[in-house]
């Protein structure tokens, strides 16, 4: 369906399948002691249950032909009870009518909701949506929501194309079995592998691509799991580490974006540069239809993230050289139109909802944030 740049990681089988290997979540600055054991979520579904028949009428709808009201009541029940008796030929006749006596059931609300898709960040894993996964089944009883539990923990270091093509082989059948389409709910590094996704794959059927806090544009900043994973290092100068090929083997380094680097960036950067169009190859034509097939893309991120850097990353914004922060609108990237920015706000296709006083790990627990920014498109 889809072939990634790079060779692929093993195969993975069905849509759940999982990876071995557990770590902290870094980029939420968590404890490595306190990753939960991820567990299973599964969608919560309305029971609809049929207003019951009052036994009185199922009583005066048996007739026992040798017996009448005259007659008093059967043995082993009582005039108000349970028995068969022979009604008067009048109340026989308006028997039908009856039931329009009974109060009136109001018909079941049979809303179809699209499947929703959710793909996690780095060093996480579905655990960290239980939240996410009530207000949804809350707000859109029956909806079928996937929380995929690929490339957790350590596993998400994972070079980034081998991560795409084990969500894509996760997310392909779904789709399949959607014909009316599916929403995409990726979070911060989970944001870039769904990008690459809508990118790679040819008949992707996917309504919305709502990206929460996801660093679009790269990342450029001196955060607890860079000083985690690279002790020695710096923002100034991880650039030697991140623009070799041995850095690009980490997903963290494919995403790095040194400003003042940038032509080291363009020429070592395997993942980012391509689905950005930044770097010319083969596939950049075909890759922007693709990615021109979304419905919507929602962007969502907040000046109070604390991870993502610049936080306007979220919404495709970036440093300059002088590390002045440049909005989409400026970007070359949106400009040359080089996969798809442009054209997608001249059509309306773009909603960005920043949100202030929400740190990294509470994007997807906050519950005004998905009553405002999420919840109006999973229609």
């Amino acid at each position: 369906m889809f072939q990634c740049p790079s060779g692929p990681g093993p195969a993975l089988r069905g849509t759940l399948a999982r990876l071995p290997g557990k770590a902290p979540d870094v980029t939420a600055e968590r404890d490595p002691s306190s990753l939960p054991s991820p567990i299973s979520l599964s969608p919560a579904r309305a029971l609809l249950t049929p207003f019951p028949i009052p036994h009185w009428v199922s009583d005066w709808g048996e007739v026992n032909s040798r017996r009448s009201w005259a007659h008093g009541p059967r043995p082993g029940g009582s005039m108000l009870g349970p028995g068969p008796w022979l009604l008067p030929a009048g109340l026989l006749l308006l028997l039908p009518f009856l039931t329009l006596l009974l109060p009136a059931v109001p018909a079941p609300h049979r809303a179809s909701y699209k499947p929703v898709i959710v793909v996690h960040g780095l060093f996480d894993s579905s655990y960290s949506f239980r939240h996410l996964l009530e207000y949804i089944n809350e707000t859109h009883p029956g909806t079928v929501v996937t929380v995929l539990d690929l490339f957790d923990g350590r596993e998400s270091l994972r070079p980034l194309w081998e991560q795409v093509q084990g969500f894509g082989e996760a997310v392909a059948p779904i789709m399949a079995k959607a014909p009316q389409g599916v929403h995409l709910i990726c979070y911060s590094q989970g944001g870039l592998v769904c990008r690459a996704l809508l990118s790679v794959m040819d008949e992707h059927n996917v309504d919305s691509f709502i990206s929460l806090s996801s660093p679009q544009m790269g990342q450029y900043g001196d955060t607890d799991y860079l000083k985690w994973l690279f002790p020695t290092s710096m923002r100034s100068n991880l650039y030697r580490i991140c623009y070799s090929p041995w850095g690009q083997e980490f997903s963290i380094c494919n995403y790095w974006h040194d400003p003042h680097h940038d032509d080291l960036y363009l020429n070592a950067s395997s993942f980012l540069a391509l689905i950005n169009g930044e770097r010319d190859h083969p596939n950049a034509t075909a890759w922007r239809k693709n990615f021109l097939r979304v419905g919507r893309l929602v962007l969502i991120g907040g000046p109070d993230d604390g991870v993502i850097t610049p936080w306007q990353s979220s919404f495709f914004g970036f440093y300059d050289a002088n590390e002045t922060v440049l909005e989409m609108e400026e970007q070359l990237v949106y400009l040359r139109d080089s996969f798809g920015l442009k054209t997608l706000l001249a059509r309306g296709a773009i909603v960005r909802c920043p949100m202030a006083g929400i740190s990294h790990t509470a994007w997807h627990s906050n519950r005004t944030l998905y009553e405002t920014c999420i919840e109006p498109w999973l229609s």
